[in-house]
């Protein structure tokens, strides 16, 4: 593993458990459902970033390096890569961090992107002032 990632990257965004219900037949949790949590950590940045609502429109790069069992506490970290007018790309790694006697394991990470919508649906400007903030600290 390489030093950039021994620990997570990003704001600590969502932390939930696995449970029975998120299982496959093996016992092993879903993808689908680890992947749900990486969408709604990052629509929680996302939304809070552009000060309303978004939507995912897509999603890249996702690799599962372990599988999850029950009773993992899994930690989704977002960390914004780029903005634009409208959108939000951002990279989402989840960690099993289930307490502090062990080192953190990284599980998956990918990249999604987000696009800000009116309640319409439509598309919608990210306000300057959250672009600015955004490059001001790149």
């Amino acid at each position: 593993m390489s030093e950039a990632y021994t620990k997570p990257e990003g704001v600590l965004s969502l932390q939930t458990i696995a449970m029975p219900a998120d299982t496959n037949w093996s016992g092993d949790v879903f993808g689908g459902w680890i992947v749900s949590q990486m969408d709604l950590a990052g629509a929680i940045h996302a939304e809070r970033f552009s000060r309303g609502r978004c939507a995912t429109i897509s999603i890249n790069q996702m690799t599962f390096l372990v599988p999850v069992k029950v009773g993992f506490v899994i930690s989704c970290y977002t960390k914004i890569l780029k903005v634009g007018n409208t959108s939000i790309q951002m990279q989402i790694e989840v960690w099993d961090s289930h307490d502090d006697s062990r080192e953190p394991i990284r599980i998956t990470e990918g990249v999604f992107t987000f696009v800000a919508v009116d309640v319409k649906g439509n598309k919608r400007q990210i306000p300057e002032e959250a672009r600015q903030k955004f490059l001001d600290t790149q």
